[in-house]
């Protein structure tokens, strides 16, 4: 897996401590009111956030759950007093200890996982996207609307200082009235733009693959789905777009206040009947709002990107990253930065020395990192930054426009009131899944 690894300031000071067996006790002593958490689904990204979360002064990890547990071992490892699930239904209704609950299975149980601990009464820190599609999407914000407890989405560039400088920059007037922004990624890095496997294989004998499915329709194991490869299936992922626009469009969307688009237009690659295309292009047109004009913005994958700016010479490296990034441009100039929004640069270089020697007053205030964030906001009874219902849920309706969009294969008109797709002939699954029985929104 390509996927830049995150490591926030506290992993920085004491992660070498933490990714020991047991090293999490040595030397520190929780307090009564340690939270206590559970993480359900702790392999790849999720083995990352349990132990980002388990730095976090007093934080208890009291569960583990996971559908696999080969996939679970090193977390087993490193938290032997925690509980041990396969079924995170089976956890949640039997643990009333349990205070806080980390979700990062892969996105086709996101909503059911998180709405299911929200209306168990426990804070929720869920992994991007927010859920795979619109409909489930919707049940999140509205579950965590009705529900008592905080909650995050793992979109870690929201908490960084990237995302907060280019917020300032932009309302500073550095680069003028904003119009366009463009986003690329290196995804995919695995499989699709593929049809369905037919050679019969055995689920490896650590895996429950009944639980892995879990809401998804019905279908026999094959490799080409688990452990990594699901992000390109439709049942199961959300591909490219799903996998990284949460972190790439995070800072346009809450910098330039966007919401709904009117219109979401669409280039692909062959289009494959159960899998995202290996690449897409998807423009994004948004009416003007709260004194801004309209906005288009422009999202890459499968190794395209936009063309190299005039103020970047041909001497210099474009794109500037190869995992991705993201080009702002605007009346007066234009501004690049990392798919997390970290290190926003102004392409116009005097100007860009100048706010390096002599840096805007801080006007948004920092945090630690994104799960520092969501511990010290349970604890404050308040709601962290990427929070679903303002917002998490938000940004991840948007993407999920994006992605039915790509799905579909053409362009999709959209009402800016209320998000409703306009366009005919949308299959209603692909927006409001028909679950398994055993899973449910509702609970």
């Amino acid at each position: 897996m390509h996927r830049r690894t995150f490591v926030s300031d506290v992993a920085r000071a004491g992660m070498a401590a933490a990714i020991l067996p047991n090293s999490r006790f040595v030397g520190r002593t929780l307090r009564s009111d340690a939270i206590n958490v559970a993480c359900i689904g702790v392999g790849g990204m999720g083995f990352q956030d349990i132990r980002n979360i388990a730095a976090v002064p007093d934080v208890n990890i009291y569960a583990v759950c996971d559908v696999d547990y080969r996939a679970a071992a090193e977390a087993f490892g490193l938290f032997p007093k925690a509980k041990r699930y396969r079924d995170y239904r089976e956890m949640l209704a039997k643990e009333r200890s349990i205070d806080a609950v980390a979700v990062s299975t892969p996105d086709h149980s996101h909503a059911a996982a998180s709405i299911m601990a929200l209306k168990a009464g426990k804070h929720v820190y869920c992994q991007k996207p927010l859920a795979r599609t619109l409909g489930e999407v919707r049940a999140m914000i509205a579950a965590a609307k009705s529900a008592k407890g905080t909650t995050q989405m793992g979109n870690q560039g929201h908490a960084g200082e990237g995302v907060r400088l280019i917020r300032e920059w932009v309302e500073g007037g550095l680069i003028g009235t904003v119009r366009e922004v463009h986003f690329w990624t290196d995804r995919p890095i695995w499989p699709q733009g593929i049809d369905r496997p037919t050679e019969a294989h055995n689920a490896p004998p650590t895996m429950d693959w009944n639980l892995w499915l879990g809401p998804a329709p019905d279908r026999p194991y094959h490799p080409a789905y688990a452990p990594f490869r699901w992000r390109g299936w439709w049942d199961f992922g959300t591909g490219a777009m799903g996998d990284m626009a949460c972190h790439a469009m995070d800072a346009a969307f809450w910098v330039l206040g966007l919401r709904y688009p009117t219109r979401v237009e669409v280039e692909t690659s062959t289009q494959f009947a159960e899998t995202a295309p290996r690449a897409s292009r998807v423009t994004y047109y948004f009416p003007a709002a709260n004194g801004r004009p309209e906005i288009k913005l422009f999202w890459r994958d499968g190794g395209l990107w936009p063309g190299r700016p005039n103020e970047v010479s041909s001497e210099s490296r474009w794109p500037p990253a190869n995992d991705g990034g993201q080009l702002w441009i605007g009346e007066n100039g234009k501004l690049v930065a990392g798919v997390y929004a970290e290190n926003p640069r102004l392409l116009n270089e005097e100007q860009n020395a100048a706010i390096k020697a002599k840096p805007l007053p801080v006007k948004y205030e920092r945090v630690k990192n994104v799960h520092t964030e969501w511990i010290d906001a349970c604890r404050a009874g308040k709601q962290a930054g990427s929070n679903f219902v303002a917002h998490a849920g938000p940004l991840t309706e948007m993407i999920a426009l994006g992605n039915l969009a790509v799905r579909a294969g053409r362009t999709l008109e959209i009402d800016p009131a209320t998000g409703a797709v306009k366009s005919p002939a949308i299959p209603n699954e692909w927006i409001n899944p028909v679950y398994r029985a055993g899973w449910s929104l509702t609970v």
